[in-house]
């Protein structure tokens, strides 16, 4: 069986240090950067993804080793082999693979990683496994209304407390890992949870909080509308260019000039 020492043998092997350095340029790896310390390789992702299928089987203890390096393609690796593995699994393997995502929030740290990964694993196992939020519970301020139930930590609530972390990665996560539901029409968190990071200071959050009102007035134009309608004349400006992107023109025109 192929081990944690050859999968890196073979990815160290495929490195192309002019890729490499094109990489760290692109996802901004620079001192203050967001991806300030990430080391690329400098392997194409068709490339990886091909290397990566011969490792489905690494067992979880080993991904997370992967996990801990400051190597990109390693991480990226650990993100394939689990999607993988999610998605041929059991429940038990599923709710186990789910649980080392959250555990490595952290790691998961640039943001080609999040957008990868986090609908395939943290949404669809949302989706499946507490496939509605049960009212009353204010997710917004984050707290139950009075005769509110009391949620386990594997429901939906865990992307609101994501959504308000520190780490400008695990609020990316949160609003990203909901485009597993925007795809079955259901927007209620995607929405809520843009209303937590409406004014959120980093850009990256601006963009993936646009990019997912984009997709949901793609599928239901009333209710991006409805969002856009409350925040449209305060929201920071990036955000609202992804958010009315496929707008007609005029349009268009008419949120950017209010």
């Amino acid at each position: 069986m192929p081990t944690l020492n050859q999968l890196k043998k073979e990815l160290n092997n495929l490195a192309n240090p002019t890729q490499a350095k094109n990489l760290a340029w692109f996802f901004k790896t620079g001192k203050g950067e967001y991806g300030e310390g990430d080391i690329f390789l400098g392997i194409k992702v068709p490339v990886q993804r091909a290397v990566v299928k011969k490792y489905v089987d690494l067992n979880l203890q080993d991904i997370e080793k992967l996990f801990l390096s400051k190597i990109h393609e390693y991480r990226l690796s650990a993100l394939l082999i689990l999607m993988a593995k999610y998605k041929k699994g059991n429940a038990k393997e599923k709710e186990d693979i789910f649980k080392i995502y959250l555990k490595n929030t952290k790691n998961i740290n640039n943001w080609d990683l999040v957008d990868l990964s986090a609908p395939k694993i943290v949404g669809e196992h949302l989706l499946h496994n507490h496939p509605f939020n049960s009212p009353p519970f204010d997710f917004v301020q984050g707290r139950p209304l009075k005769g509110g139930d009391k949620r386990t930590k594997t429901s939906r609530e865990i992307l609101y407390k994501l959504a308000r972390s520190k780490n400008f990665w695990e609020r990316r996560i949160a609003i990203i890992s909901t485009f597993a539901f925007i795809h079955v029409d259901d927007f209620r968190d995607t929405l809520k949870i843009s209303e937590i990071l409406v004014f959120d200071s980093h850009d990256l959050i601006h963009k993936a909080v646009g990019w997912a009102l984009r997709e949901v007035g793609k599928r239901n134009l009333g209710f991006e509308e409805e969002f856009l309608k409350k925040y449209y004349h305060k929201m920071p400006r990036t955000m609202l260019r992804y958010a009315i992107e496929k707008f007609p023109e005029n349009k268009r025109k008419f949120y950017l000039k209010k």
